[in-house]
């Protein structure tokens, strides 16, 4: 698994994780997970975005198949059973190291006041955010996040298979489709949004 600090994204990288997200992608730093057939899976995201903001997130998990999968376990009961798994002490243990580790890779990157002793997905002591925990899970490697590898198990989604589309073939039909739209004229498309007839 890649660490911190991260090789810088390819230009083809940026256009797969665009596609992925439905949106441009931006302060992606690095790729820190991918699917076996190379497509990124997880993000490597700035600390603090470009704009300013301090972003406490740094796994950002991209791929549509595990987050549609982990947003099906955190709509069902999954929850309360994951976060009850922090009475155990181990379990508590190693996911309070998870919160370091995390804390550590963001840190390493760049240290921001703001978010300083925050990770992420609730880390050290709740179970807030599955898709947080499951991408700290894909980048770091199995052993490290129990909460985010347990998460990762009970997905109908597996980092194991790939259910990737041709995401570059996928972003060119959507530039040719809406190259292909006509605007309507600026008259027409007043009288069509007041109800009219052209």
């Amino acid at each position: 698994m890649p660490t911190p600090p991260f090789d810088a994204p390819s230009a083809d990288d940026i256009r797969i994780v665009s596609a992925q997200l439905g949106r441009t992608a931006r302060n992606v730093i690095g790729i820190a997970a991918r699917c076996v057939c190379n497509a990124p899976t997880v993000v490597a995201t700035k600390p603090r975005l470009d704009d300013g903001t301090p972003f406490p997130t740094l796994y950002y998990l991209c791929h549509p198949g595990a987050t549609a999968a982990i947003s099906t376990l955190e709509a069902t009961s999954v929850m309360p059973q994951l976060a009850a798994l922090l009475d155990d002490p181990n379990v508590a243990a190693a996911y309070t190291a998870a919160h370091h580790a995390y804390l550590a890779d963001r840190d390493g990157i760049e240290r921001v006041a703001e978010i300083a002793g925050i990770s992420a997905g609730g880390m050290p002591v709740r179970v807030k955010c599955l898709h947080a925990l499951a991408g700290h899970s894909l980048a770091a490697g199995p052993g490290v996040n129990p909460i985010g590898d347990r998460a990762i198990a009970l997905a109908t989604w597996s980092p194991d298979v790939c259910t990737c589309i041709d995401y570059l073939a996928t972003e060119v039909m959507a530039a040719d489709v809406a190259e292909s739209v006509t605007p309507l004229p600026a008259t027409s498309a007043a009288a069509h949004r007041a109800g009219e007839t052209a």
